[in-house]
């Protein structure tokens, strides 16, 4: 599996199914992980869909969402990295944390080196996140990352029925 990025406390590697499976279906089967992700619950089999779309976003755009690994345990902490599905308002950094991992700054952590993946390595001049105006713990992970609020945008259609806050910052 190839580390992609490395912080004081995580590993930031290639999504990798054998391993990382069993903790991806743990986490999208729970409605707190996936209730601002404008998606249901996902079983077995969805969860299994989910990763293949992020595996096969890597292969499309060169970059995606990549395995967060706590150091510590060596345990499967979410997924976090560079995201732009066809229809998404503009290229993003997002994360979702297994719920076993949220409240550690891990979000933050990942959160911080993606944004600095996307400028240095990536070439980006601008990356936003894309959040739920509910979702105060994305809002608190954004700002810390130094994003702003930029505006918000009625959905994304086909994929987001509500209202989004898109958060960002550009290149320095």
């Amino acid at each position: 599996m190839k580390t992609i990025l490395e912080t004081e406390r995580l590993i930031l590697r290639e999504i990798d199914p054998e391993a990382d499976f069993e903790a991806w279906a743990v986490a999208f089967a729970n409605p707190e992980t996936v209730r601002y992700l404008g998606v249901e619950v996902m079983n077995r089999q969805q969860a299994w869909r989910s990763m293949a779309v992020n595996i096969g976003h890597w292969a499309i755009r060169g970059y995606g969402f990549m395995s967060v690994i706590e150091k510590a345990t060596g345990k499967w902490a979410g997924r976090v990295g560079p995201w732009n599905p066809e229809g998404w308002p503009q290229p993003e950094v997002g994360w979702t944390l297994h719920p076993d991992f949220t409240g550690k700054g891990y979000a933050t952590e990942a959160g911080a080196a993606c944004v600095k993946y996307a400028f240095e390595t990536l070439g980006w001049d601008e990356v936003v996140h894309v959040i739920a105006p509910e979702n105060i713990g994305s809002i608190k992970v954004a700002e810390k990352v130094g994003a702003q609020y930029l505006r918000t945008i009625p959905n994304i259609p086909g994929m987001y029925d509500k209202p989004c806050l898109i958060y960002g910052q550009t290149r320095s």
